[in-house]
C-alpha cells in the first residue's frame, strides 16, 4: 500500500516479525534463562523446545508463550529480569533488527510498540535504542517478594493487547500500523489503524526526509556470543564438556610452556594468534622499557601481546579477580586510579622493562573505542600502540555482572579462540608530550583515532564509568580492602559491646 509524502502522526508497530526480522521469541527466553539463572533452566528450555514448536504449530499460540515465559521466569526476582533486559537482550535485538521498517517507524512523531513478549524484557530497548514513546506487552505476575511467579496476567493475548492499543487512542485511530501478514484479524491491534503496512516493509513506505538511526548498543553483557536458536543452544550444550575439559588444559599450558614456543603450544590446542607489523626489538640495559599502548577487549590482552613478543611484559591492570592473578602467565602492577600515585608506579615499572597498558580503562565488546585516559602520554616518548582484535565463537571472555574469575576460562572454553594482533609504529618524538608540542589529550586522541582507524572501530568519548552506569547502575569503582580489614569490620559489626 502506497503512503504519501507527508508524515503520519502516530504507528503501532509489532515487535516480533516486524521490527525484528525474526518472529520467534524462544531465543530470546532462552538468553534470559541462562544469563538469569544459568545452564540448568536453559537446558530445561531447550529440552522443551518440540513442545512449544507443537504448540505454535497447531495453533496454541498463547499457550506456548506462556510455557516459555513459566520456564525462564519462575523464581526469578523482578530485579534479574530488569537487569538482563537492560545488559544483555539489546544487543540480541539491535542484530536482528529490520531496518526497511525501522525506517517506517521513525518517520513517524508517536511511536508505539506492540509485543507478545513480557514489557519488561522489551521496553528498554524500545525506548532507549528504537526511540519508542510506549511498550505494551505482557506483564509479569510478581509476589510481594519481589519474585516472578511465572504466570502472566492476560488470558487472551491478543484481545487484551487490542483494548490497550484502543485506550491509548480514544479521540483518534493509530494513523499507520505495522505488523506480519498472519496477525492481521479483526482481533489484532492492525484492525484499529487507519493504514496497515506488513512486514516486510517496501522502501515506497519510508519517509526519507524523517528517517532517524537506532541508538547504537555500544555496552553489553552476558556470556553468549551467539543468540541461542534451538540449534545453536544445543551446540553449546553438546561442546560445554569438551570445552570444560579443554580450557584448563590450554591455561595450564599457557602457564608451565616457555614463552619461545606457546604460540606453537596453543596453535596445536586450537588457539589462532595473527601477528601483524613488526614488534620493537627490546632495549637494551640502562634504558627505559617501551610501552605498549592497546585497546582493550578481553583480560587476555597483555597475555597475548607477551607471547607475541616472546618475551615476559608486565600488564598494568586496575581490577582483576584473584583467581586470574594467580594463574596470569605474566607479570602484573596493579593501579589506583589516583593520578599522582599511578603516575609514579609507571615510570618506576618502565624504569625496569617494558608495560602493556590499556587506556580505556575497561573491556568493550563492540566495535567502540572508549575515551583514552591521557595518563601514558605524559610518562614516556616510547610510545607504541598496538591494535588487538579477539573472535570467539561460543563465549564471551568477558563480563560485568557475572563471575569475573571465570573470564580466563570462559575464554579457552571457546572452540577455536583467535586474537588478531597488529603492532603499529613507535610514535615520533615531535608527536608525544616530551617535544613540547602536543598535549597529554592530543597524545591519547591521535592514539585511539589510529587504532581505531586499523581496526574499523568507531572513537567515542564514553569511559569506563558510563559503561558501568549502563551495566549495573553504579560507577565501576573498586576498593581494595585487605583480609585483615573484612575480618575487623565484620567483628566490629557483631560486637554488642561497641558503642
Amino acid at each position: 500500500m502506497h503512503r504519501s509524502s507527508t508524515t503520519s502522526y502516530s504507528v503501532v508497530s509489532e515487535f516480533e516479525g516486524t521490527l525484528l526480522k525474526n518472529k520467534d521469541s524462544f531465543s530470546y527466553f532462552m538468553l534470559l534463562a541462562f544469563d538469569a539463572s544459568g545452564l540448568i533452566r536453559f537446558a530445561v528450555l531447550l529440552f522443551l523446545c518440540p513442545v512449544i514448536k507443537l504448540l505454535d504449530v497447531f495453533g496454541y499460540n498463547d499457550a506456548a508463550l506462556k510455557l516459555m515465559v513459566f520456564i525462564a521466569t519462575v523464581g526469578l526476582s523482578q530485579g534479574e529480569i530488569e537487569a538482563v533486559a537492560r545488559t544483555v537482550l539489546p544487543k540480541f535485538y539491535m542484530d536482528d533488527i529490520s531496518m526497511d521498517t525501522w525506517k517506517a517507524f521513525s518517520s513517524c512523531k508517536k511511536r508505539v510498540v506492540v509485543t507478545r513478549m513480557p514489557r519488561v524484557m522489551v521496553e528498554r530497548f524500545a525506548k532507549e535504542h528504537l526511540i519508542a514513546d510506549l511498550v505494551i506487552g505482557t506483564e509479569l505476575n510478581v509476589n510481594r517478594f519481589g519474585f516472578v511467579t511465572g504466570f502472566i496476567r492476560e488470558a487472551d493475548i491478543d484481545q487484551s493487547i487490542l483494548n490497550r492499543v484502543a485506550d491509548l487512542f480514544v479521540d483518534r485511530r493509530p494513523h499507520l500500523g505495522l505488523g506480519r501478514t498472519s496477525v492481521t484479524t479483526s482481533t489484532t491491534f492492525l484492525s484499529l489503524c487507519e493504514e496497515q503496512i506488513h512486514a516486510s516493509v517496501p522502501e515506497k513506505n519510508v519517509n526519507q526526509q524523517l528517517e532517524l538511526r537506532p541508538v547504537p548498543v555500544i555496552f553489553h553483557d552476558g556470556r553468549l556470543v551467539k543468540r541461542p536458536t534451538p540449534a545453536t543452544a544445543l551446540l553449546i550444550l553438546v561442546w560445554l564438556p569438551f570445552g570444560i575439559i579443554l580450557s584448563p588444559i590450554r591455561i595450564l599450558s599457557g602457564l608451565m610452556v616457555p614463552l619461545w614456543i606457546r604460540t606453537y603450544a596453543m596453535r596445536l590446542l586450537g588457539c589462532q594468534i595473527i601477528v601483524k607489523g613488526k614488534p620493537p626489538q627490546p632495549r637494551g640495559a640502562g634504558n627505559s622499557g617501551v610501552l605498549f599502548v592497546c585497546n582493550h577487549r578481553t583480560l587476555m590482552d597483555p597475555v597475548v601481546i607477551s607471547t607475541v613478543l616472546g618475551r615476559s611484559v608486565m600488564a598494568v591492570v586496575y581490577s582483576l579477580s584473584r583467581f586470574c592473578n594467580l594463574f596470569a602467565p605474566i607479570p602484573i602492577v596493579r593501579i589506583q586510579r589516583i593520578r599522582d600515585i599511578d603516575a609514579k608506579t609507571i615510570k618506576q615499572e618502565l624504569s625496569k622493562g617494558d608495560l602493556v597498558i590499556c587506556p580505556e580503562g575497561t573491556t568493550c565488546r563492540q566495535p567502540f573505542l572508549l575515551r583514552f585516559s591521557a595518563l601514558f602520554s605524559e610518562l614516556t616518548d616510547m610510545i607504541v600502540p598496538v591494535a588487538v582484535n579477539s573472535r570467539v565463537g561460543l563465549f564471551h571472555a568477558n563480563t560485568v555482572r557475572g563471575w569475573r574469575c571465570m573470564d580466563m576460562i570462559f575464554f579457552f572454553m571457546n572452540p577455536r579462540p583467535c586474537y588478531e594482533v597488529t603492532f603499529l609504529n613507535k610514535l615520533p618524538m615531535e608527536a608525544t608530550c616530551l617535544s613540547g608540542k602536543r598535549t597529554p589529550y592530543d597524545v591519547a586522541n591521535d592514539v585511539q583515532k589510529v587504532l581505531a582507524d586499523t581496526l574499523g572501530f568507531e572513537c567515542t568519548n564514553l569511559t569506563r564509568k558510563d559503561k558501568y552506569k549502563v551495566l549495573t547502575g553504579k560507577d565501576g569503582t573498586v576498593s581494595y580492602v585487605s583480609f585483615q580489614d573484612q575480618a575487623k569490620k565484620i567483628i566490629n559489626t557483631f560486637n554488642p559491646f561497641s558503642n
